[in-house]
C-alpha cells in the first residue's frame, strides 16, 4: 500500500460528490491520496488529530472542501503547516 502524499478533506458526506473530482485528478497523475469526512464543527478533536498528524504521515498537503462558513480549511490550518487548498462548496443544495 502506497502511503498517501495528498488529504482530501470534506465536511459532510454530501460533498463526496464534488470532492471525489479532486481524487480522480490525482489518480490520473498516480499522485496517492485519502480521503476523509471531517467537520470543524462536529467533529473538532478528530479534526485537530488529523492535522497533527498528517505531516508525520506522509501527507505533503491537504484539500479541505465544506460549505456554510467553510471552516474546515481554517481548522486544518490551526494545528498545520502543511499548505492547504480550501474549497468552498455551495451549501445551498
Amino acid at each position: 500500500m502506497t502511503t498517501p502524499k495528498i488529504g482530501i478533506l470534506m465536511g459532510s458526506k454530501s460533498d463526496a460528490d464534488i470532492m471525489g473530482e479532486s481524487a480522480r485528478i490525482l489518480e490520473e497523475f498516480g499522485v496517492p491520496h485519502e480521503m476523509k469526512v471531517l467537520s470543524a464543527h462536529r467533529t473538532p478533536q478528530e479534526t485537530s488529530e488529523y492535522a497533527q498528524s498528517a505531516e508525520g504521515r506522509g501527507i505533503q498537503a491537504l484539500i479541505a472542501g465544506a460549505g456554510y462558513a467553510a471552516h474546515l480549511a481554517g481548522a486544518l490550518a490551526a494545528h498545520s503547516t502543511l499548505p492547504i487548498i480550501g474549497v468552498p462548496l455551495d451549501a445551498s443544495s
